[in-house]
């Protein structure tokens, strides 16, 4: 059926319901729209779905959730496993209640029995819930730190990672082989809790979850030294992170947390900001309004599903507040989890490993070099972070000492697999206080960490192309990149290029080829000359293509200048 058939077919099926037969009778006159929400299903792909709440099958609502769970389910069925349990959590977002319970109203149509959280719970908690209650999948519904007017579905596979190969590709094929949604299979909550199919859980796995949490801890007695002088300002962005952060705060005996009153409660229409991202300067405005006027030390933000955490800290020369990248605080707390471990131990494990993506500072590596511990760097997404702790757990080789990703998320412990903006919240807050020991702050601890290993810039510019040519706007170029590799960025000669979608690393001075060793993706990697590298990647959650890179300079004025010119060369493509 073309984009017209689909969108009539809604409009008179008895199966889909009044309300969305009025929303789409409110576009019958804008093709436009109508083809917008019609000529595609909204894409499955490796990170589940992400999209537009509303009617329609580019869109996101429950007969496009119900979907994605039938497919899920003959997926798992067809595994044979005996493990027919999937837990399933949500964030603070519209709709993203009712599209919980459609998910598990599906899988119990379906002999799969979900353990669904009672209210929004964090990201890391579900990641963590799926291995607590032994289950061979997990969903997740949440669009992140997106615009108010999305909403996504994430699955999880039994290790607690976002699922990879073959997972993720043959959950995949499952859903797009689910020809007809009205179809799909569902039943009545009434039923499915009768059936034992459909269990409401809540206080047992939150006390395990944050029990885990608190056991990430490394230097208690500075917790209690600074814990009634350390000021802390704390903003969930009216997400999910408010009771779990303030819980184990409290339970570490933090004095003095302010959190942001007008951000505290859960609220899907995010009101205070038009985008609910810790990396973005509005986000924190009430936070640092706040900080002012509590002469805060810190300033912490996690986004609406707690996965990532944004942080300002303040310069006691100045009296600024000064904000952090995910790379920096995600450095910042690579070098304080090491140093503590290797002071608590005596030293580190001979395979002890620290993990970050590709696109993720070099700083990174200098400080695991500097702590002469291996450093593993995977394809970006934070589950093939948690690919490699499943790969030590089964072969028993590699000790699992941190992993980070730029995009402001990190994870301590193993006993989630996804990033925990939780943990880091309490970890960053354990770092301020032991420094405050020493008569520093968290600012200071950076700058020392730059004295000792350069002073690295690492930056994202990300180039929105929304629309139906939008994709393939962003094709053209990575297709342009490949077949006109350029030989200098901003001035800086390509040492070698790799491409991770054609398996290759090429050295261009002597033209040697080996491979990438990483699983296929639509990547480009440019080593450039004086520790410089950039990275262009199409998102997998919005229609953007995104351009990372790093420097390292003499300075950090230095390190600017070098990375003016890299952005000046990224500026052709805008």
């Amino acid at each position: 059926m073309n984009y017209q058939e689909t969108y009539q077919e809604w409009l008179n099926n008895p199966y889909f319901d009044e309300a969305t037969k009025e929303e789409l009778k409110n576009i019958q006159d804008d093709d436009n729209e109508i083809k917008e929400r019609f000529y595609s299903d909204l894409a499955f792909g490796t990170a589940g779905l992400r999209g537009i709440i509303g009617a329609g099958i580019n869109r996101m609502n429950i007969y496009v959730v119900r979907k994605a769970t039938q497919g899920l389910a003959d997926y798992i069925l067809e595994q044979g496993t005996d493990k027919k349990r999937v837990a399933i959590a949500f964030d603070s977002r519209h709709m993203s209640p009712e599209f919980a319970d459609e998910a598990a109203l599906c899988l119990a149509a379906n002999g799969i029995k979900a353990y669904i959280f009672e209210s929004l719970r964090p990201t890391p908690e579900l990641s963590f819930a799926v291995r607590y209650y032994n289950c061979i999948a997990g969903i997740n519904i949440t669009a992140s730190h997106n615009p108010p007017e999305y909403n996504g579905y994430k699955v999880y596979w039994e290790d607690g990672a976002q699922f990879t190969p073959p997972h993720d590709k043959g959950v995949t094929a499952k859903v797009n082989a689910v020809t007809d949604i009205s179809k799909v299979k569902t039943m009545s909550r009434e039923d499915a809790v009768s059936a034992g199919l459909y269990e409401v859980i809540g206080s047992e796995v939150d006390d395990a979850y944050i029990a885990e949490v608190e056991k990430q801890v490394h230097n208690q007695d500075a917790i209690d030294q600074m814990a009634s002088k350390l000021k802390i300002v704390y903003t969930p962005l009216h997400g999910t992170g408010n009771l779990p952060v303030r819980r184990v705060l409290k339970d570490l005996g933090f004095q003095n947390v302010y959190v942001v009153p007008e951000q505290e409660l859960p609220d899907g229409a995010f009101p205070t900001v038009s985008y609910p991202n810790p990396e973005s300067k509005e986000a924190f405005e009430l936070g640092l309004k706040l900080a002012r006027e509590k002469d805060a030390d810190l300033v912490l933000a996690t986004d609406p599903d707690a996965d990532r955490l944004g942080v300002y800290v303040k310069d006691s020369k100045t009296g600024d507040y000064i904000a952090l990248t995910g790379n920096m605080s995600g450095s910042l707390l690579c070098e304080y989890v090491l140093s503590q471990k290797k002071a608590m131990n005596g030293s580190l494990p001979d395979d002890g490993a620290v993990v970050k993506s590709i696109v993720t500072t070099n700083l990174v590596d200098a400080v695991a070099d500097g702590y002469g511990v291996n450093l593993i760097e995977v394809l970006t997404g934070f589950k093939f972070i948690g690919q490699q702790m499943l790969n030590f757990e089964n072969t028993g080789k590699g000790t699992y000492l941190f992993g980070l990703e730029e995009s402001y998320g990190c994870l301590i412990g193993t006993y989630a697999r996804d990033k925990d903006a939780v943990s880091a919240t309490v970890a960053l807050c354990e770092a301020a206080a032991y420094y405050m020991t020493q008569g520093k702050t968290l600012w200071d601890a950076m700058t020392d960490m730059y004295e000792k290993y350069g002073y690295y810039l690492d930056k994202v510019k990300a180039l929105e192309f929304a629309g139906l040519d939008g994709a393939e706007k962003i094709q053209n170029m990575l297709k342009s990149l490949r077949e006109n590799p350029p030989k200098e960025i901003g001035g800086l000669k390509v040492l070698k290029s790799r491409d991770y979608q054609n398996d290759t690393i090429t050295d261009l001075t002597t033209g040697e080829t080996v491979p990438t060793g990483l699983p296929a993706s639509n990547v480009l990697y440019y080593e450039l000359e004086n520790n410089a590298w950039l990275c262009v990647r199409p998102s997998g959650t919005e229609p953007k293509i995104k351009f990372y890179y790093g420097v390292k300079g003499s300075s950090m004025e230095d390190a600017e200048a070098i990375g003016a010119k890299i952005e000046t060369w990224v500026g052709q493509f805008s």
